[in-house]
């Protein structure tokens, strides 16, 4: 969280649209609800992306789409929140299709636990890289918590909750170890 992925999936969707290069994006269905469908930064900036559920085919609708108009890419948005199937077909869009993909999300929850759409990115991406954002001490932060209303640390609950910096907040790995005394 708070690392620039959705400013850097923006970014990248804009230079391909300068170069005349369709994109298409997409964000999990629990996330654009929160959201208006759309994909949004910090920093203000938005673009509009496909809603997909947990039904979601991305090879079958990206197959169909690829028929219509040359596509350049395909971006994805809060990946942690797809299955490990959905993953597998966008590993056969880029194997198939020749479409790469360029996805962006989170590696663990709150509790520290893998999401399962990250950890199956993590095992068959061909590549990773890791946007940094810092922990109050100054070191990187890797580690996410869970705040209450009156923004206390959470230790239990639903895997999946949507929030924003009032709900969640960054630690490095040693703050977030003293907080939650999860690992």
């Amino acid at each position: 969280m708070n690392a620039g992925k959705s400013t850097a999936l923006l970014q990248s969707n804009y230079n391909y649209h300068e170069r005349g290069m369709e994109t298409l994006l997409f964000l999990p269905k629990i996330d654009a609800d929160n959201n208006d469908g759309k994909i949004h930064s910090r920093i203000g900036l938005t673009a509009e992306a496909y809603s997909v559920d947990s039904d979601f085919n991305f090879f079958n609708f990206v197959s169909q789409e690829k028929i219509k108009k040359e596509i350049s890419c395909i971006l994805i948005d809060e990946v942690q929140f797809l299955t490990k199937e959905q993953v597998r077909q966008v590993c056969k869009i880029s194997d198939e299709l020749n479409i790469p993909a360029m996805c962006y999300g989170i590696r663990t929850d709150f509790q520290g636990k893998l999401f399962k759409g990250s950890s199956e990115l993590l095992a068959l991406a061909d590549n990773l890289i890791e946007l940094k954002t810092v922990c109050d001490c100054g070191r990187k932060a890797i580690m996410v918590v869970r705040l209450d209303e009156k923004g206390k640390v959470v230790k239990d609950g639903d895997q999946i909750k949507i929030g924003g910096n009032d709900s969640y907040k960054v630690f490095c790995r040693k703050h977030f170890r003293e907080l939650t005394h999860l690992i």
